[in-house]
């Protein structure tokens, strides 16, 4: 089933006399349920499409269409309440809150939305059990080493049940053995919860983990595979 809509979506960038073209008439469907890897080199417009996608940064042509609502069509206060309610984010590089506590980073994402602080709390640790992290709830991400950080960051992004996930270079600072430990959690939270995954990446071994994989080169889309070998979590086949 069809869950966002990409339709002809451009973003060019000006510096003084210079134009750069970060996408060229960018056209695809994401699937309800799917994790789906866009793959390619540094610079070839990845980020930005990731960015065009979640409504952080604005295309210059095109829609995104999700859940069959235009998402640039929104006002600025309309598309910050879509995007909360709708969406969590994974980064490169986490974005915990340092003087905030495990628990206390995963329940934000509760309270921005409106919930009750024991509501928040209790979501918050739930969450947290689920990616294997309640016995650090109290510890700040200085505590944690780079994947707890990381997994923190996995249950903010989950904690509302979000429609979708981006993720933006989620293994990118991790090491070989915690980046297969983080994807093969993302699979696993990605059949319990029938989240839709989109990860940006530039490492083949990651895209694996996806059911597709969309190829970008140069602003542009070179192809979108059916990824036939799907790797799957060893933790999951064990529970199944």
């Amino acid at each position: 089933m069809t869950f966002v809509e990409v339709r002809d979506l451009s973003k060019t960038y000006r510096s003084g006399e210079v134009v750069v073209e970060a996408l060229k008439g960018v056209s695809f469907d994401i699937y309800e349920g799917e994790i789906l890897s866009i793959l390619g080199p540094s610079g070839c417009g990845k980020s930005t499409l990731l960015n065009c996608l979640s409504g952080i940064d604005e295309p210059t042509s095109g829609k995104v269409i999700i859940k069959g609502i235009d998402l640039h069509s929104l006002r600025d206060d309309e598309k910050t309440r879509f995007r909360a309610l709708n969406m969590g984010f994974v980064f490169q590089f986490y974005n915990l809150i340092p003087v905030l506590r495990s628990v206390e980073n995963v329940e934000l994402a509760m309270l921005t939305i409106g919930s009750s602080q024991k509501k928040a709390r209790k979501a918050a640790m739930d969450i947290l059990a689920k990616v294997n992290l309640d016995g650090r709830a109290t510890y700040l991400p200085s505590q944690l080493s780079g994947g707890e950080r990381q997994r923190v960051s996995i249950a903010r992004a989950l904690v509302h049940r979000p429609a979708i996930v981006w993720a933006d270079e989620p293994t990118g600072a991790l090491d070989t053995k915690t980046s297969t430990e983080l994807m093969n959690l993302i699979i696993e939270l990605n059949k319990t919860f029938n989240q839709t995954f989109v990860i940006v990446t530039h490492d083949e071994r990651v895209s694996n983990y996806s059911n597709r994989i969309l190829h970008m080169d140069s602003g542009k889309i070179l192809k979108i595979d059916e990824n036939q070998n799907l790797k799957v979590s060893q933790n999951a086949n064990s529970n199944s």
